[in-house]
């Protein structure tokens, strides 16, 4: 079994491989604005049940960032347009969020279909269940990498465009293999996919360096805005419309970089306003504080270290509800005096 030995199959996973073996037609969304690991593990599916003879359809609830071309070039992922009905489809798979909610204006279909409903997910999840059959480990660095375990069990082989798609969500999550979640299991099938001919160089430069020639002063914008908290363990800054020049939100990871970068910096909040009322919070940390119980409390979610959320209301008023928030959290984790 390669790299399953240190996992053991569930049952909820087991029933999960069953629900993929007896499905004819597969509908894979994920959650709205969706990230890397979200359509890497969309992109590795797709070849592996094509594979398997599957009829498979993608459908997001929004179009993917730019810097994914080069996957989207290999694996289309189409954006729902409203009005529109879901394709034809026995069986929908939620890859990289275990809330149907967060795929946004397409939950109402999804409840309404009478197709059967398969979750693939590794954040942490409190919710009532509503899923037909779940693939979910929590402590797995990205749903890339279930994925992968999954084309393993099901005795698929990864070709190309599968490798990349799992590299891709390796990379997304990890940080390019710099964060906690960075185990044994993550570098091995990092390295089985470089041996399958991905180029780690050529994807960091379609990920991480293809910004427009705006993004350096954007970044420079927000980091005018930091403001430090709690002894200098919390950095907080904001982006108002009126800083974004209209264009797409910031890609946050520079900033989120920079900031952590500073000894005393234990969490990074950034929060960026996306429409009037309308703002999106991304949250990291670097210590034990969780992250997602603070995005937990504005209707987010996500990992110990890495969270985010959607926050409405006017920008001024929801930054300081999130800064009452994670101080709050601080002093309870004895952090403050």
């Amino acid at each position: 079994m390669g790299h399953l030995t240190k996992t053991a199959v569930t049952p909820g996973q087991e029933a999960a491989l069953q629900l993929l073996r007896g499905a004819r037609s597969v509908l894979l969304t994920g959650h709205q604005r969706p990230d890397g690991d979200c359509l890497g593990a969309q992109a590795a599916l797709s070849q592996v049940l094509t594979a398997l003879g599957k009829t498979v359809t993608r459908l997001n609830p929004d179009p993917p960032e730019p810097r994914y071309d080069f996957l989207a070039a290999r694996c289309p992922f189409p954006a729902w347009v409203p009005g529109d009905a879901l394709p034809e489809h026995d069986l929908c798979v939620l890859l990289d969020c275990s809330e149907l909610t967060r795929t946004g204006p397409l939950c109402e279909l999804f409840e309404a279909a009478s197709s059967s409903k398969l979750v693939i997910d590794h954040h942490v999840y409190e919710g009532d269940v509503w899923w037909d059959a779940a693939f979910v480990d929590e402590h797995c660095a990205a749903t890339g990498l279930l994925v992968h375990r999954i084309a393993k069990l099901l005795e698929v082989q990864i070709d190309m465009v599968a490798a990349m798609g799992i590299f891709t969500s390796l990379v997304a999550d990890t940080g390019w293999f710099r964060y906690g979640n960075t185990d044994a299991e993550t570098l091995s099938v990092a390295s089985e996919l470089v041996a399958i001919g991905v180029q780690p160089d050529v994807l960091f430069g379609e990920i991480f360096q293809n910004h427009p020639a705006e993004h350096p002063s954007r970044v420079a914008r927000m980091l005018n805005r930091v403001e430090y908290f709690a002894d200098g363990r919390l950095a907080l800054a904001d982006l108002p419309l009126s800083e974004a020049d209209g264009l797409e939100p910031v890609d946050t990871d520079d900033v989120h970089d920079l900031l952590r970068s500073v000894a005393q910096v234990e969490v990074v909040l950034l929060l960026q306003e996306l429409e009037p009322e309308v703002s999106k919070l991304s949250a990291r940390s670097k210590t034990s504080y969780n992250v997602a119980a603070l995005a937990q409390c504005f209707g987010g979610g996500g990992h110990r270290r890495a969270a985010g959320a959607t926050l409405h209301g006017a920008l001024a008023d929801t930054r300081q509800e999130l800064l009452d928030a994670a101080l709050v959290l601080f002093e309870r984790e004895g952090k403050l005096a």
